[in-house]
């Protein structure tokens, strides 16, 4: 907290502070038994009629009354990087937004609408990286349209916690309605420490295409042809494979014992679909997948690596902050609100 000359906490943020990264004290209690007193760091999104609201990493919104502030200033916009490499969010954004094409695309301004069917929000949602080019709430009408055209939900994909990301808009999607649905991190982290977990390839094997073994383990059943678009976009995409153990990749349409995928964009590897028979965990299986696919990674000259990953998933995790990896920013879809009138 700032504190002043004379030894006093001071507040020394005011309403023209609003979109910027902001540290609060505030009281939260005064009684018999003493003040309680609580903090808060984040981004000040709005500040009115007495009230300020700030939003957090992780996207939650914490509201302060201006008479409860003991103290607060202004801090950097983003915390310097103790590990793993550097990056802006919207180098991130755009690099996993190529590792997960749409099947539809079109532009608002800045703002890329995306469609596939249904399959992902990831590639049914829109992704806002600068200016629309209009009002919001205008922006915001233009996309309700375009995914009704399509019979589907709008989505707004947006990114809290890192320098350059979307705070004033999410609370602005939350002041009209706009409900945040999914929340999840994108972790990045060395890629070479990643191939060398492995140790000595054995059992996994790499293709340029998802085989019918590799869709019988992965998650999400009924994969359309829109979907395998999906999963097969990107610059470089390679699916790896350990084989359930009963006969040679290929000779059996039994589901493997473990999957994955990454994409090799430039710098950036991205692994997805990490997955392994429930019957099979703890066996270092997940590890050697992605040790397999950061080898191959490496040969086409990539040094970094990133992925997502569920706040609620603690084995995965765990997983990955052994690997290296460790948490960049948070990313949350919002779902249009329901109802005649909203924008």
């Amino acid at each position: 907290m700032e504190i002043s000359a004379a030894g006093r906490l001071e507040v020394r943020i005011t309403t023209a502070d609003v979109g910027k990264r902001v540290s609060v004290r505030s009281l939260i209690e005064h009684g018999l038994l003493g003040e309680k007193f609580t903090d808060t760091v984040g981004v000040l999104t709005s500040w009115d009629n007495g009230v300020l609201r700030i939003t957090k990493k992780s996207g939650d919104s914490v509201r302060v009354a201006e008479s409860a502030l003991v103290a607060g200033k202004v801090v950097p916009s983003a915390p310097a990087r103790r590990r793993g490499p550097a990056a802006s969010y919207e180098e991130l954004a755009r690099v996993t937004a190529r590792a997960w094409r749409p099947v539809e695309s079109e532009r608002i301004g800045d703002w890329e609408l995306r469609a596939a069917d249904g399959f992902t929000r990831r590639a049914n949602s829109v992704l806002p990286l600068g200016d629309p080019g209009m009002p919001l709430d205008d922006a915001l009408t233009a996309v309700r349209g375009w995914y009704a055209a399509r019979g589907l939900p709008a989505y707004v994909q947006t990114a809290t916690g890192a320098e350059g990301t979307q705070e004033l808009l999410c609370a602005e999607l939350e002041r009209r309605g706009w409900v945040r649905e999914v929340t999840a991190e994108l972790w990045v982290g060395p890629l070479a420490p990643v191939a060398d977990l492995g140790g000595e390839p054995s059992g996994v094997v790499l293709a340029r295409q998802a085989d019918e073994a590799w869709l019988a383990r992965y998650q999400r059943k009924g994969v359309s042809e829109v979907a395998l678009r999906v999963l097969g976009s990107g610059p470089s995409v390679w699916f790896a494979t350990v084989p359930d153990g009963t006969g040679a990749p290929g000779g059996t349409n039994a589901a493997p014992a473990a999957i994955g995928r990454c994409v090799v964009d430039g710098r950036w590897a991205g692994f997805a679909a990490v997955e392994v028979d429930p019957a099979r965990r703890r066996q270092g299986l997940a590890t050697a997948v992605m040790a397999a696919l950061a080898r191959r990674a490496l040969d086409e000259g990539a040094s970094a690596a990133w992925l997502q990953v569920e706040d609620d998933n603690a084995g995965a995790r765990a997983l990955y902050e052994r690997m290296g990896f460790a948490a960049h920013h948070a990313y949350h879809h919002y779902r249009a609100p329901e109802g005649e009138g909203a924008p």
